[in-house]
């Protein structure tokens, strides 16, 4: 059978009939019809949109008002947290690069003993002795000065378990007939006493005071300042130290108040008095439930309760030392919108 060849290269189809649309009525074929492309244009695109505009203006002209104006105020707030954000964020990377000039740099975790009276005895010799401490009527009770000892023991015992812990003492000068004296450096002159209870070398020269807070949420909130003050960072973890029963008001409201991760916050509780436990679990669900209402304690008995806490009108310096979370320190309300933030800067 022979082969024939039809020229080289591959073979060329065959169009039986010609390309586009045929025609049977007029023999002819239509060429098909390609869609214009309408090239983008910007100015006839603002021209419409300002012609909707002015539709919808002549149509419902309050609405529209009110409508704009609420959009233009939206973005100005918009704008204007976020503004605040970058600049904060700025302000606390500038800060952190200075970090060599904080006395204890590379302290990363927070134990804070809160205080609950202030030491007024001349002599060390009696730190166990409730006529040593100035001491509210509810806590006049057998057994209440030890649970103080406890207290400063506990947080030291903590501190000294962990290199990178930075112990503060917290409590400012919150009775006045007690004089000019704080809980903060009542705490630490008994610890001096007790020569840190075996504790001195690992301990002492991490031991420091806060000496402004007037109840428990200042005693979180402006120990967190003072860490801030002193090592150029946020703390890691936290882990305060106080009465047992208080675990719920610390741990719960107190922290979320401020928005620190509920994972690196640990407390840790020491007994009440036995002779005063039934009513210290009554007060405190009084507390509970007044900082449920009012988690930032600025408002009704708990401010009055702050006010009288402060006999001699000290100047709190905060928030100059932690100025990333200064909206803390000005926030009077139930929702804090900014938790979540918050929580950046505890990373």
């Amino acid at each position: 059978m022979n082969n024939h060849s039809f020229g080289s290269g591959s073979p060329k189809s065959f169009h039986a009939y010609p390309r586009g649309d045929f025609d049977l009525e007029l023999g002819t074929t239509k060429r098909s019809r390609k869609p214009k492309k309408s090239p983008l244009n910007p100015i006839k695109m603002l021209n419409s949109m300002r012609g909707r505009l002015q539709y919808y203006y002549k149509l419902h002209p309050f609405l529209f008002f009110f409508i704009s104006l609420s959009f233009g105020v939206t973005i100005l707030i918009i704008l204007a947290v976020y503004e605040r954000r970058f600049r904060l964020m700025n302000s606390y990377k500038n800060f952190a690069v200075d970090s060599v000039n904080y006395p204890f740099p590379n302290l990363k975790n927070l134990v804070m003993v809160a205080g609950h009276s202030v030491y007024t005895s001349s002599s060390c010799g009696k730190v166990d002795k409730e006529d040593s401490w100035f001491l509210e009527s509810y806590q006049r009770n057998l057994g209440q000065a030890s649970t103080f000892l406890s207290h400063i023991k506990e947080g030291i015992e903590i501190t000294a378990k962990d290199d990178e812990a930075l112990l503060l003492f917290s409590g400012g000068e919150t009775r006045k007939d007690a004089g000019p004296r704080s809980e903060a450096q009542s705490y630490w002159g008994v610890a001096e006493s007790k020569r840190w209870f075996g504790n001195e070398e690992k301990v002492r020269w991490r031991a420091l005071t806060e000496e402004h807070a007037r109840d428990s949420f200042e005693n979180l909130l402006f120990s967190v300042c003072r860490f801030r003050e002193l090592t150029g960072f946020y703390p890691h973890n936290i882990t305060v130290v106080s009465y047992d029963f208080k675990e719920e008001r610390f741990s719960h409201l107190h922290r979320s108040a401020i928005g620190f991760p509920e994972k690196r916050f640990f407390f840790s509780g020491t007994e009440a008095a036995a002779t005063s436990k039934a009513a210290a679990l009554k007060g405190e669900a009084l507390v509970r439930a007044q900082f449920e209402q009012d988690p930032y304690g600025c408002l009704g008995s708990l401010r009055r309760k702050k006010l009288g806490r402060d006999p001699f009108h000290r100047s709190i310096p905060y928030p100059n030392g932690c100025p990333e979370i200064e909206g803390l320190f000005r926030y009077c309300g139930i929702n804090a919108h900014w938790n979540s933030w918050m929580e950046s800067y505890f990373l």
